[in-house]
């Protein structure tokens, strides 16, 4: 049973989660996540604990020293709490950590536990896969949810998905049976150029993230770090002709895909989005009061949950799913697997 003391009542909470491995390529979602908790200064509540859902010889303990002792950190899933500033504040309850080698109900239940116990409205959970997309143009993202009300309300689309799938689709449908609001966005990343960081794909998941939840993140270095990636990938490409070929198809077979979409209207409205993300009049200020006190006090009762430093997240080993390995015929079902 999950023991939540010590924290008031939050504000208007929404949950956001994402999991290093299979769901997360390029590590585009597990970063969106890192960066909300950086740029809020997100505090840890709460672990989940180790022995239950990790298997140690796939994601190995990290032994690091503090002060001149030795201290391991286990691979597990971690939650925090930040205050998301501005005329209409509210609580963003953070879920980071990695696909759980076992269990997978649950560590579902358990983390709707916390859920239910903090109030929390709708969860969101974030992912990225491979497929084939241009790294010259807009990062794909789609936003998806099982809920056909949720799908009609908030513009999304609804999930058709077929095969196999990850924690991401497992706790979706999990908060669907279970009667919480949840939904998924899927960032689609180049499967030519895979290897982790890919800024471009992270921001494009906060950017849609700033739309569903009606707030404005703080970018920091996120968009200076997506250019220098596409810098850098475009140099990689220039050197190839073969991958540049390559390149020069996915973007016509994009553009002669998007070429109905290019509306004035849909221009319009992605224009409106572009100067509202970037007035700085919405909510996403930091919260006044840099400690922010509401998190003191808190107490755990659950055996094996401990205090743990943000950064502590250990290593994911599994490769993203990838578009090319898979039946569906396009990339909408393809990105609805949530």
């Amino acid at each position: 049973m999950i023991e939540v003391e010590g924290i008031p009542e939050l504000v208007d909470p929404v949950m956001v989660a994402a999991f290093e491995g299979w769901n997360d390529a390029g590590d585009a979602a597990s970063t969106a996540v890192a960066h909300l908790e950086r740029e809020w200064k997100g505090e840890v509540f709460a672990a989940l604990d180790a022995e239950d859902y990790y298997d140690f010889q796939v994601n190995r303990p990290q032994v690091w020293v503090e002060a001149g002792v030795r201290k391991i950190t286990w691979p597990t899933t971690r939650l925090s709490v930040v205050r998301v500033g501005g005329d209409k504040p509210r609580d963003l309850v953070l879920v980071r950590g990695i696909e759980p080698s076992m269990r997978w109900r649950s560590f579902c239940n358990e983390i709707l536990g916390f859920a239910h116990e903090l109030g929390v409205e709708m969860v969101v959970v974030m992912g990225a896969l491979l497929g084939d997309t241009p790294h010259t143009r807009p990062v794909p993202v789609s936003g998806v949810t099982s809920d056909s009300d949720l799908a009609r309300t908030m513009n999304l689309e609804e999930s058709k998905y077929e095969g196999p799938t990850g924690i991401v689709g497992i706790l979706q449908e999990a908060c669907t049976h279970a009667g919480v609001p949840a939904i998924s966005l899927w960032a689609a990343v180049p499967h030519y150029v895979s290897q982790p960081p890919n800024p471009k794909a992270t921001l494009a998941l906060l950017n849609k993230l700033e739309d569903v939840l009606g707030l404005r993140v703080p970018q920091g270095e996120l968009a200076e770090d997506a250019r220098a990636w596409q810098l850098g990938v475009d140099q990689l490409a220039a050197e190839d002709s073969e991958v540049a070929e390559y390149v020069q198809s996915l973007e016509e077979a994009r553009d002669t895909a998007e070429l109905p979409e290019a509306s004035g209207e849909a221009i319009a409205k992605e224009f409106e989005k572009y100067l509202r993300r970037r007035d700085g009049a919405g909510p996403g200020h930091p919260a006044e009061g840099g400690d922010r006190p509401y998190l003191r006090g808190r107490g755990r009762s659950r055996p094996g949950s401990r205090p743990a430093r943000p950064s502590d997240t250990g290593g994911a080993t599994d490769d993203a799913p990838s578009r090319r390995d898979r039946e569906d015929p396009g990339p909408k079902d393809e990105d609805d697997q949530g």
